[in-house]
């Protein structure tokens, strides 16, 4: 606990602790105080947001001493779903741990774009098969998976850690038998072809990784987040490689803000064309569905 701050005891109510935690989270100038320290609590102590606010009187018992650790971890501005080990996604809960991305709301935009690009393809009753690249965490393809019912895919990253969280993933959402996992960049090595690609891909510049928010740059793996010189690396050795390969005819591919123009340029050089995009709640364009005609 910091200097003068007062430690958690097994008796003191979640009323009393949730006004503690606010109250140094704002004090310490961080954004979404309340809402950080309600769902510390919540997910520490296992009461809902309901109980939590008709209940205030409950005690935080046994979780007492993670409740002052998990104060002192987000005042050093790690992010509340790495203390809790678990993100919430388009639904589901998923597993986080140091050697993925912390999963962002805003990629929930990919997830919709590919539903709808299925759909319009009139393939989703259809046994499709789908490739996830740089799967991270797994939430792409596990949760595309998991609304899809008769699909299949695979899902590939470079590490090996991050591989292990994503079949765990899998296997929380019962989608595991429908998947695999591949160590390795790209789809290099990959055989047969898939009705749709989709990624995340690191695309932050390397310059601008310096002045991220401390909740990005000191706790996501810098392997997610740079993006190369100007942040458009990985897209080119996509576009090559996909079009290359004949692997896939559809891909949606999530895109830093503004980024949208110059994707689009580097996909079209490959033989790519520009479907349609979708913005974030923010309005930025956030994925992009592309097409190529093998």
């Amino acid at each position: 606990m910091q200097r003068g701050q007062r430690a958690f005891e097994p008796d003191e109510a979640v009323g009393a602790a949730l006004v503690r935690m606010t109250r140094a989270f704002d004090e310490a100038g961080l954004d979404s105080a309340s809402r950080d320290a309600r769902l510390l609590l919540q997910g520490l102590v296992g009461i809902d947001g309901t109980a939590l606010l008709t209940k205030p009187e409950h005690p935080i018992g046994s979780a007492a001493d993670r409740i002052a650790d998990a104060v002192q971890r987000r005042l050093a501005h790690e992010p509340v779903s790495r203390i809790l080990g678990v993100r919430s996604f388009y639904g589901r809960e998923f597993i986080v741990t140091p050697e993925v991305l912390d999963p962002r709301p805003d990629t929930e935009t990919v997830v919709d774009l590919a539903l709808e690009v299925i759909k319009s393809a009139r393939l989703d009753d259809k046994a499709v098969r789908i490739a996830d690249i740089g799967t991270g965490s797994g939430i792409l393809i596990a949760t595309l998976l998991a609304e899809l019912p008769l699909a299949s895919g695979m899902a590939t990253d470079v590490s090996q850690a991050a591989l292990a969280v994503a079949k765990r993933n899998a296997e929380r959402l019962g989608v595991a038998s429908r998947a695999s996992f591949v160590a390795t960049r790209g789809l290099a090595g990959c055989n047969g072809a898939f009705d749709l690609i989709v990624s995340n891909p690191p695309y932050i510049p390397s310059g601008e990784i310096p002045g991220l928010e401390p909740e990005v740059r000191e706790y996501d793996p810098m392997l997610a987040l740079d993006g190369g010189l100007d942040g458009l690396d990985v897209y080119r050795e996509i576009a090559q490689e996909a079009a290359c390969t004949g692997i896939a005819t559809r891909l949606i591919a999530e895109i830093g803000a503004g980024q949208a123009i110059d994707v689009e340029a580097i996909f079209r050089s490959s033989g790519w064309n520009l479907v349609t995009t979708k913005s974030d709640l923010g309005g930025h364009v956030r994925a992009v569905a592309l097409e190529i005609h093998l």
